[in-house]
């Protein structure tokens, strides 16, 4: 059995999740896309301050290019906050899976609130990946450092986009905004080791694109559910048989 990683304090555990975070292909996607929606703030008229505020309290670039983008129509703060909302609720199963890597770390509720506002696609994945090889008591500092980092990254990257708007062309800043979901595809793909993990990822494939093109609402939401569904229905029977 490998012996789990640990630290000389709390606070090496920190710094080495943010070096971790520096030194994945998240921080280039981060980079990429918050450069892009640096532009796409600028052109809609916020001010850099304002994008990197929404950065830290928002921490969800969906979520942001949706603020941006309706806030400008006239959209009631009601609208916008609902969606907003909406959005964000694709987070809560990555909550719910991160949770029991790290609650054995937590001395009280207060120790989870930061890997909870924090969690993001890209700490989720990279957490799932590394939390496993590093001592429990170490983790919540470590996947806080691995936050920070992220989103230091953002902030940084959203300023340069920000000061590039006026010669980056739209259509590139646009192409890197959609880095985030296709780097997160290209992780879930890889991260997939029993067959429950590979049916989901092959019928979220199929469904996802298939329910867009009929138009159903909330297509996203019921890919996951149904492709979710049916591949733990499928893996549940496998063992009832074996």
């Amino acid at each position: 059995m490998t012996a789990l990683r640990e630290f000389p304090s709390p606070s090496r555990a920190l710094l080495a999740g943010m070096l971790s975070a520096w030194s994945s292909v998240f921080f280039l996607v981060l980079a990429g896309t918050y450069v892009g929606l640096g532009a796409l703030a600028h052109d809609f008229g916020f001010s850099q301050w304002w994008l990197a505020t929404t950065t830290v309290v928002v921490w969800a670039a969906p979520a942001q290019i949706l603020l941006i983008s309706a806030l400008p129509t006239g959209a009631s703060l009601f609208e916008v906050a609902l969606g907003v909302t909406l959005s964000a609720v694709r987070l809560f199963p990555m909550v719910v899976a991160l949770l029991p890597l790290i609650r054995r770390s937590a001395r009280s509720i207060r120790d989870l609130l930061l890997p909870t506002h924090f969690t993001s696609v890209s700490m989720w994945v990279e957490s799932l990946r590394l939390l496993p090889g590093i001592a429990p008591e170490y983790r919540i500092p470590f996947c806080n450092g691995l936050s920070l980092g992220y989103m230091t990254t953002a902030v940084a990257f959203g300023f340069v986009g920000f000061h590039l708007a006026a010669g980056l062309p739209p259509l590139l800043a646009g192409a890197l905004l959609f880095l985030t979901p296709m780097s997160f595809l290209t992780s879930t793909a890889r991260n997939c080791r029993q067959l429950v993990d590979v049916l989901a990822f092959a019928f979220g494939i199929v469904l996802g694109p298939l329910l867009a093109w009929y138009r159903v609402e909330l297509d996203l939401m019921w890919t996951g559910v149904i492709g979710g569904l049916a591949a733990y229905g499928i893996h549940r029977v496998r063992e009832a048989m074996s």
